[in-house]
């Protein structure tokens, strides 16, 4: 039995989870193929990631992340697991990877391709402002996602509004929308509050139910949300963020890992099925 673990956990809905199965099913079975250890099925919890007693250390031995045994084990700390030394292969996001230092802890093997959904293109998405759908800022129909892959952002209808985003560190749900606001002479200074709700699923609700005014969701959470979520039928696109390099499938930086091997297998697997989970 492999020690090595493995999680898709960016656009894991309870509704998509047969579907993350199969895709993470592909990659196992390649990776298998090429002599990697696989485990048989994802982490989805902190109980699921073996300990690291004392934590788990960078090289130069400083604790980076807490072991996962002392944490609440149904629930999953994606910091912990994105620095898991037993870490084959994981989703993550830019802002993490930027504003965390954890690409220096981590390997990019692969970069899914977001074409299938509208905001996507090859590697690259954008996120799409929502607001509801009867708030007097909000446009009489969806706008469509700017065919070059600019930033275009309702300002004025954003002015005052209150916004919803999942963490500080989402590329997606902050980060971007924060320097297209800077970029257009704007500010999260003309906004009227912030509620951080630690998902995008759960900004799409604040929003549908008047806790808040307006979020930003990549492209593909949108595309899961008007499948699954009801609430998403009384939003409306507003404006969309510019494109940026979409989710990166990492591994740990560890001497073991046939980084080469895991790439070609992981990209194997997404170009044999659909572009992302």
């Amino acid at each position: 039995m492999s020690d090595l673990i493995a999680a898709l956990p960016m656009y894991d809905w309870p509704e998509a989870r047969a579907e993350v199965d199969a895709l993470w099913a592909a990659m196992r079975d390649r990776l298998r193929a090429a002599g990697i250890e696989a485990p048989d099925a994802l982490c989805r919890r902190n109980g699921d990631m073996p300990a690291v007693p004392g934590g788990i250390r960078d090289a130069s031995g400083a604790v980076v992340a807490p072991d996962p045994a002392t944490l609440p084990p149904d629930e999953f700390d994606l910091p912990t697991l994105w620095r898991h030394p037993d870490l084959l292969l994981a989703q993550t996001c830019w802002g993490p990877m930027n504003e965390t230092g954890l690409r220096d802890l981590v390997r990019v093997v692969a970069q899914p391709d977001y074409s299938d959904v509208p905001g996507g293109a090859e590697v690259f998405y954008s996120s799409a402002i929502l607001m509801r759908a009867d708030d007097s800022g909000a446009p009489a129909s969806d706008v469509a996602p700017p065919p070059d892959g600019t930033a275009r952002l309702p300002l004025e209808a954003m002015r005052g509004r209150r916004l919803a985003f999942n963490e500080k560190h989402s590329m997606s749900g902050w980060l971007a929308l924060l320097a297209d606001l800077r970029a257009a002479g704007g500010d999260v200074a003309m906004l009227g509050g912030l509620m951080a709700t630690g998902g995008h699923r759960a900004s799409m609700q604040a929003v549908a139910q008047g806790r808040a005014d307006v979020c930003a969701v990549d492209c593909r959470s949108l595309a899961l949300a008007q499948r699954f979520e009801p609430e998403t039928a009384r939003l409306r696109v507003a404006g969309w963020t510019a494109r940026r390099l979409g989710l990166p499938l990492i591994c740990a930086r560890s001497p073991g890992h046939p980084v080469p091997a895991i790439a070609d297998a992981v990209r194997q697997a997404l170009a044999a099925g659909r572009p992302a989970a």
